[in-house]
Formats: C-alpha cells, sequence, structure tokens
C-alpha cells in the first residue's frame, strides 16, 4: 500500500512515497481506508528526529501521522460491547504511530476504542482536523481537574490544541485566560475566552493584575515552562504538553500530558464527537494538500502562524 513516511530523521524532504506491507485488523482492531490525515506539530517532531531517543526500538521506515479520518474497512473478531460501527462506516480515529505506521497511509489498523463515528456534516478534511488537539486538550485539563468557577491561563491559545482547551474550559464552567498574540484576540475570544493576555507583553504581570492571587491552573501549549509558573497561585496546578522537568516549588503541582497515554479512552473520543456535532468544538481547516505533497506541509506547519490544521488528502479507493 502506499504510505508517506520517512527511512532517516531530517527536513521536510526526507518525506517521500514508500510501499509498506498492507495491514489487517486483528483481534480487538478496525481497519480505516484513509482518506484524509491531519498534520500536527508530532508528526514534525518525528520526521526531524526529535523523538529518535523515544523510536530506537522501531525499524524504519516511519510513518507520521496520528489524525486520520476515512472509512471502516476490516473489523477484527472480538470488537467491545456495543461498538456500532459497520464496515462501510466513515470514522475519525487517533493512532498511536510508535511502532507501528502512522496515519499518513492507505490503510491503518486501530484498536477499535480509538475510533468513532465522523461528525454529522463534517466532510473528510474537517473530520481529521480536530481529534488529536481536542484529546489533548481533554486530557490536559482533566489533569488539572478544577471545579467550575476555577481560573485557567491556556497558553498557545490561538493554536489548534490551545484552542480547544480554552473552548472546553469554557464549556466546563472554568473561567479561562487565553495567551496570544494581539492579532488574534478576537479569534479567542471567540472560543470563549473570558480574559486575554498578549503575547506580547510580560504575562505574568498582565495575569496578576486580572487575577491578584494567580490563576488556579495552567495548560501551557506553548512551552513557556517556567516562565508562566509565577502567574500560579500557591498550591495550584499546570499541565505540560511536552518535556519539562521543571520543580517550581511553591506546592505547585505539575502534570506531564501525552496524549498517547489515552488513544483508547472511547468514552471521551466519542464526547468528543459529541460535542463537535454540538457546536461546542469547531472543525477548522488551514489549507489541504495531496498525500504526495506532505513535505510542503510540513514546511508551511514549521512557518508558524497557522491558524486551523494542515490535512493531507488520500485519493478514494479505485
Amino acid at each position: 500500500m502506499l504510505a508517506i513516511g520517512l527511512t532517516s530523521y531530517g527536513p521536510p524532504e526526507v518525506l517521500q512515497p514508500l510501499e509498506v506491507e498492507e495491514p489487517h485488523a486483528a483481534a480487538g482492531q478496525v481497519r480505516i481506508r484513509v482518506r484524509a490525515a491531519g498534520v500536527n506539530p508530532a508528526d514534525v517532531m518525528l520526521r526531524d528526529g526529535s523523538l529518535a531517543d523515544w523510536y530506537t526500538d522501531v525499524e524504519p521506515p516511519f510513518v507520521p501521522g496520528m489524525d486520520i479520518t476515512g472509512t471502516l474497512d476490516e473489523v477484527g473478531p472480538g470488537l467491545p460491547d456495543g461498538f456500532g460501527l459497520r464496515v462501510g462506516d466513515d470514522v475519525v480515529a487517533v493512532v498511536d504511530n510508535h511502532g507501528r505506521h502512522g496515519g499518513y497511509s492507505s490503510f491503518v489498523v486501530v484498536p477499535a476504542a480509538s475510533v468513532t463515528a465522523t461528525p454529522a456534516r463534517a466532510g473528510y478534511p474537517q473530520a481529521a482536523s480536530f481529534l488529536m488537539n481536542a484529546l489533548t486538550a481533554r486530557c490536559a485539563l482533566d489533569a488539572l481537574a478544577l471545579p467550575a468557577g476555577a481560573t485557567v491561563l491556556v497558553t498557545g491559545a490561538a493554536g489548534a490544541v490551545g484552542g480547544y482547551t480554552v473552548r472546553l474550559a469554557a464549556a466546563a464552567g472554568l473561567i479561562p485566560l487565553a495567551v496570544a498574540s494581539r492579532a488574534d484576540e478576537q479569534l479567542v475570544r471567540g472560543f470563549g475566552a473570558r480574559h486575554f493576555v498578549s503575547r506580547d507583553s510580560p504575562v505574568t504581570e498582565q495575569v496578576r493584575e486580572l487575577v491578584p492571587d494567580g490563576v488556579d491552573g495552567v495548560v501551557d501549549t506553548a512551552m513557556l515552562h517556567e516562565a508562566v509558573v509565577p502567574a500560579l497561585r500557591d498550591g495550584g496546578a499546570m499541565a505540560v504538553l511536552r518535556f519539562w522537568d521543571g520543580a517550581p516549588g511553591r506546592g505547585i503541582t505539575v502534570h506531564p500530558v501525552n496524549v498517547r497515554d489515552h488513544v483508547t479512552d472511547h468514552a471521551a473520543i466519542g464526547a468528543l464527537r459529541e460535542q463537535v456535532e454540538k457546536g461546542v468544538l469547531d472543525l477548522r481547516v488551514a489549507a489541504t494538500f495531496p498525500a504526495e505533497k506532505a513535505a510542503e506541509a510540513h514546511r508551511r506547519l514549521e512557518q508558524g502562524g497557522v491558524r486551523g490544521r494542515l490535512v493531507l488528502e488520500f485519493p478514494p479507493r479505485p
């Protein structure tokens, strides 16, 4: 089958069309005929070698991609009770591509628990744009476990994960403070941010003017790390999405969040799809590319400033 991947780490040009063995669903798994795959920062980290230490036990080629949508093509035995989907149904899934081929593939096999129906009225590119990022946001907020009415500071609020964090926080009755560039103020306020914090000025000073005792929690999608700790109250909590071993003190708890630990949380995945259908979460596609143009999509993502998700499209089956 066709996949887009790499045999050695490097710049976007290392992404090439590959012919790899077609997978088949085993017990508890399903196979998806991929029609679209989201392009995420995690894909860039795999491609450029940032995750090399984590992939030392995996033989190349490496195939990126953690967000997919397509058609349920094959089901293995022993599916969970109440799975409810059939061959031919349009679905979305989040893919843990460590040790297996990722979403930049014609076919992908995943645990049935990682799959839910495509949101109603969503086309393939739109459906491929949300699940991994929304699930990451959900996991970060769950890690903080803040009660309704608590304040939560979201860095990188104009990005994919940050934007969904603001929306989910507002929907849960939290008070989101959104950190973004001044040019994105209206965008993040539209997500439900109660307060706007400009990243172009000292963040902590602005936060302390709004919340003198400090916020209850931080979801740090922009990886500000120690720079944002002073915005937290004593005993607060901080969710970090990438590697950081900081010790902020003052009773502050740091929660590392890795979405790969949650790719079989079927209840959360289904709930996010329902929130898309209810309009709580939006589907933002910045641009689409043919799968063979994956290198071009990676270059565009690395340029920064993308608002919405870049998506690779795979042709329909002949």
